[in-house]
């Protein structure tokens, strides 16, 4: 008989960085804010019914793109302490060099602002707090989603 397979630790492997969260360019939050947010949401439309590669790309794209999270900082922003947006502010007013030719420059700033938020969170080690934003990005999504097929509230 074999034994049963053991559920596996769901925290992923961490490293802290050299310097305090508080202490790191906002643009290095932005570094490691980028994957955090990217993972949890291709984690999140994993977890959805519709699992076909070009849906998965088209979601993903639409929530990760500097449009997209320019959107999101401004449903976040009347949620956040004021931590949370001294964060933002700091991110947002960084300079980091050139923009993508493919985002306007407003909305790269304001992507970067949730990234740096993302990172820092990250690294403070506020898991909860990451999943109460999450949770609300992906509320207002399903509910945009609900209004376009004509199923919203």
């Amino acid at each position: 008989m074999k034994e049963p397979v053991k559920e596996q630790s769901r925290e992923l492997p961490y490293e802290p960085p050299s310097k305090t969260p508080e202490l790191l360019n906002p643009i290095v939050l932005a570094y490691a804010g980028d994957a955090v947010f990217e993972l949890l949401v291709r984690q999140h439309l994993l977890a959805q019914p519709n699992l076909k590669p070009h849906h998965l790309h088209r979601e993903a794209t639409g929530m990760v793109s500097a449009k997209g999270q320019r959107q999101l900082l401004e449903r976040w922003a009347p949620m956040l302490s004021e931590e949370e947006a001294d964060i933002v502010r700091r991110g947002r007013n960084a300079k980091s060099g050139q923009s993508p030719r493919n985002a306007d420059p407003a909305d790269y700033k304001q992507a970067t602002a949730l990234e740096s938020l993302m990172g820092y969170l990250y690294y403070k080690g506020r898991t909860e707090r990451i999943r109460e934003l999450m949770a609300a990005a992906f509320s207002e999504k399903e509910a945009e989603r609900g209004k376009e097929t004509g199923n919203g509230q």
